[in-house]
């Protein structure tokens, strides 16, 4: 069966001499993987469309298994983001997210509008860390994984969160502390932030001023909880890490 979906490519793995195995997240028909045969050699017609991060339209023929990539027209080829290797860490993090969260046939249109706005996003100069964090967010709620934010989530209060626990999935009121010591200091300006990311729009995102320590405070909860609950080691972020620690100069 022939299907035509737009598409955007999550990563790609080389397979024999001249072929690529290319994952896609594609609007209609969530994560999908293709053979794109000859996408190596210099003069493909489809090797463009199948770098990393590249979003267009993407026909391809498949009855099980494993599809094979006819043709691609290429709508937005983010030559921004793999030319800057600090750009490209943080779209390859989302992209890793989506490919490693989601079976093949998993997605929805809305994901697919949120990932392509963040691709943009980050290609535009906003903020790349309050952009994966949104995105995370957004993650976490598709997995089934969401945090409880707006009470306590030993006591259900509405008062105020002290802290955030990774363990037990949410915010704790000052009176529920001791639940776990190792709970992470939150901030009103934290807190604040991490609800409005819920509810934003990527492709609505304006520009964003954050301080550095309200930033290093999300990092710490966000990173601390996705590594709680969805248990992944993520070859995209460590490199993430590794990029902000030793910065080009």
């Amino acid at each position: 069966m022939l299907h035509t979906v737009q598409g955007i490519v999550l990563r790609t793995t080389d397979y024999g001499e001249g072929n690529k195995i290319v994952r896609l997240l594609t609007r209609e028909a969530g994560k999908v993987g293709v053979m794109a045969r000859g996408a190596k050699k210099l003069n493909s017609r489809l090797g463009a469309a199948s770098q990393a991060f590249t979003r267009g339209e993407y026909v391809y023929f498949r009855t099980s298994g494993l599809g094979t990539l006819s043709s691609a027209e290429i709508a937005d080829a983010h030559h921004g983001l793999r030319e800057d290797l600090m750009k490209s860490a943080y779209a390859a993090y989302m992209a890793e997210m989506v490919d490693r969260m989601l079976e093949d046939g998993d997605g929805s249109a809305v994901l697919f509008d949120q990932l392509a706005a963040a691709l943009t996003a980050i290609e535009e100069n906003k903020d790349a860390q309050i952009v994966v964090h949104i995105f995370e967010l957004r993650m976490l709620m598709l997995a089934g994984y969401m945090p409880v934010l707006d009470t306590c989530v030993s006591c259900g209060s509405s008062s105020g969160p002290a802290a955030f626990s990774p363990q037990l999935g949410g915010t704790l009121c000052p009176n529920c502390l001791f639940k776990d010591p190792r709970g992470v200091p939150l901030t009103e300006a934290a807190w604040k932030l991490l609800r409005m990311f819920v509810g934003i729009d990527i492709r609505r995102l304006g520009a964003t001023t954050v301080k550095p320590e309200t930033k290093a405070v999300l990092k710490s909860i966000l990173r601390a909880y996705m590594d709680t609950h969805i248990g992944v080691n993520w070859k995209a972020r460590s490199f993430l890490d590794q990029m902000e620690k030793y910065p080009l100069p």
